[in-house]
């Protein structure tokens, strides 16, 4: 299984430390405000309040650690971030007067703004080619089957400690990033970038005049609105349009986990076979969006009254949804990584990760609002934005540099047996 050989010193270790802090991550993430109810003893109308101004101001951290890679490298500033997480979640069971879980809350949201652009930043320093396709549907899976282990923990130790093991698990997460930092540490250091080069360039005044990589954020954040469809529409659409039981709503969740976590890289290894570009693959994984999302709206047309029907509707849809994911992430993310200039790379991967921030921050409101007129609206609008995303990454595969748009390099033009570069 050549997926499985190290490409780098300290592979590894590095996808283990993804692992470990997925795994910390689904300790909570999936109780959420019942975890910090517990874990401070704050009033739920209070936590709600600081998480959702918290994320938002978060927001500014995106520009600042893409700054902060180009100048002192992902390495670095990945590592920060690891131990700023972890420094919060184990303040947290202190954090029992508001001002002091805001401060809290509001450095773990900066972190986790930051680290994934951070992390693709990384990914870009130590490999090329396709094998930076591979380590994202590697990560992209090891992450999924984290989250599934750590609420799987999760669910053990409260049964077996209570409320009170809700604050075991913050501890365990803080060591999930402490761990994650320690063997971060066993990679390679950044390369030196031309920092300087950098500097004259304008930072991000450079980001915004190239309009293909911008085409290509606005793409994204198309695209990734329906990805938040999972976690918070169909639990709405399905109890209050379907009227389907709130405890089997669960199962859609544990389905995409765990065709994640064992397909992920299977699938996206297919599809690489299957397209040139990854523009025409991420475009693949976007059409099988739009089947997803067309399915779910004619269920709402028909609204079946047997529950059982309506379930497996709903889980046929995600089924095709998660194939979406595992062919449409890979490649736009290696997309991103790869059009960014490397001296520039931290700053152009922020404002790329800028659109799943700008998704996450929308999805609520607008699919909330959507589902009060009619419940088939939202997954709709969704398509909409889909087809969108994927016309627009069709066309932007002519404007992006070759080396990014290509799995292979084309091989150059020659008139009369001569190469192009010889005309």
């Amino acid at each position: 299984m050549s997926f499985l050989r190290p490409r780098f010193k300290g592979e590894r270790a590095l996808i283990t430390g993804i692992a470990i802090d997925a795994t910390g991550s689904g300790m909570y993430v999936p109780f959420n405000l019942i975890f910090f109810k517990h874990v401070t003893h704050l009033p739920l109308a209070q936590i709600g309040a600081v998480l959702t101004v918290t994320s938002l101001i978060a927001m500014a951290a995106l520009p600042l650690g893409g700054s902060a890679v180009d100048r002192f490298g992902a390495l670095k500033v990945l590592i920060v971030l690891y131990l700023l997480r972890a420094l919060g979640f184990a303040l947290y069971p202190l954090a029992h007067d508001l001002p002091l879980f805001a401060v809290l809350a509001l450095i773990t949201a900066a972190g986790t703004r930051a680290a994934p652009s951070t992390l693709q930043a990384r990914f870009a320093e130590l490999l090329e080619g396709t094998d930076r396709d591979r380590m994202q549907a590697l990560s992209r899976s090891l992450g999924n089957a984290g989250l599934g282990g750590g609420t799987l923990i999760a669910s053990v130790i409260l049964a077996t400690l209570g409320n009170s093991g809700y604050v075991v698990a913050a501890w365990l997460n803080t060591a999930s990033f402490v761990i994650a930092a320690v063997l971060a540490t066993r990679t390679p250091a950044s390369p030196h970038a031309d920092r300087k080069r950098a500097a004259r360039s304008g930072g991000y005044k450079l980001v915004a005049r190239d309009r293909p990589f911008l085409a290509l954020a606005l793409a994204n954040l198309s695209v990734a609105i329906g990805y938040t469809s999972l976690t918070i529409l169909i639990p709405v659409y399905a109890t209050d349009w379907l009227h389907i039981p709130q405890g089997l709503i669960g199962s859609s969740f544990i389905v995409n986990t765990l065709l994640c976590a064992t397909l992920g890289v299977p699938v996206a290894a297919f599809a690489r076979r299957r397209f040139r570009t990854r523009n025409r693959m991420a475009t693949a994984g976007v059409a099988l969006f739009v089947t997803a999302f067309v399915g779910q709206a004619v269920l709402g047309t028909v609204r079946p009254h047997n529950t059982t029907v309506a379930m497996a509707v709903v889980l046929a849809c995600v089924v095709v949804a998660t194939f979406a994911e595992l062919v449409h992430s890979p490649a736009a993310s290696t997309l991103a990584q790869s059009a960014a200039p490397a001296e520039l790379r931290g700053r152009y991967l922020a404002a790329y990760q800028s659109s799943w921030a700008l998704a996450n921050a929308l999805a609520p409101s607008v699919f909330t609002a959507l589902v009060a007129v009619d419940g088939r609206l939202p997954w709709l609008v969704i398509t909409a934005t889909a087809l969108l995303g994927g016309t627009v990454l069709r066309l932007t595969e002519r404007s992006l540099p070759a080396a990014a748009v290509y799995f292979e390099p084309p091989a150059p033009a020659t008139t009369a047996g001569v190469p192009a570069a010889g005309r």
